[in-house]
């Protein structure tokens, strides 16, 4: 190195994490937010970040910041919310592209918060709750729709078998009787009893 003429620089070549400070957003619906990230990047040329850039520290998050501002602004907050990998990836090859003559890579770049006014918030809680009142109600008609088709297979086969319309009645008249200690009358029809009867005859001749 000769004195005043070179100078000497140091160089640390391991990932570096960069918080991005919280930058004021309208997005495309008009929505103010406050969206804040972190940048990792590593310098991959020493001589390029040395030559090229004053400071690439300072640099490279000012570059992080209206790159933040500027694709945020371009998406609707919906989009914000449910696409964030999306958006990550779309930050990091802006931000690498610009940092990149500099002999800075840009390893991953993580949107951390998005902040919403509380009038958003209430409105996103509201919508949310709607949706789970929504979902609810198809998931009991659903069910309904499923009892009644077992309910019309049932009366279907019992209208072909009268008897089972009879055994059912007498098997809840049984389960009755066994939860509560009352006397139960009950107008047998004939039908059921000669029906029974003629069961009963060929056995006993057997």
């Amino acid at each position: 190195v000769i004195p005043l003429i070179e100078q000497m620089y140091r160089m640390d070549l391991r990932t570096v994490t960069l918080d991005v400070p919280s930058q004021d957003v309208i997005t495309r619906d008009n929505v103010s937010v406050k969206v804040n990230a972190v940048l990792y990047f590593r310098v991959v040329d020493a001589n390029r970040a040395a030559i090229e850039v004053q400071n690439y520290l300072y640099a490279a998050s000012q570059i992080a910041q209206t790159t933040l501002r500027s694709v945020c602004g371009q998406a609707y907050l919906d989009e914000l919310l449910a696409e964030r990998e999306r958006f990550n990836a779309r930050l990091q090859e802006i931000i690498d592209t610009h940092t990149e003559p500099w002999g800075v890579k840009v390893v991953a770049v993580e949107v951390k918060h998005i902040d919403l006014p509380v009038e958003m918030q209430r409105s996103i809680a509201r919508q949310a709750e709607a949706e789970r009142l929504r979902r609810a109600k198809i998931i009991n008609a659903e069910g309904e729709y499923q009892a009644a088709l077992k309910l019309t297979e049932a009366a279907s086969i019992m209208e072909k078998e009268p008897v089972a319309i009879q055994l059912r009645l007498l098997q809840a008249l049984a389960q009755v009787g066994t939860e509560r200690n009352n006397t139960v009358i009950v107008p047998v029809p004939v039908d059921l009893v000669r029906t029974l009867l003629e069961r009963r005859q060929p056995q006993a001749a057997n």
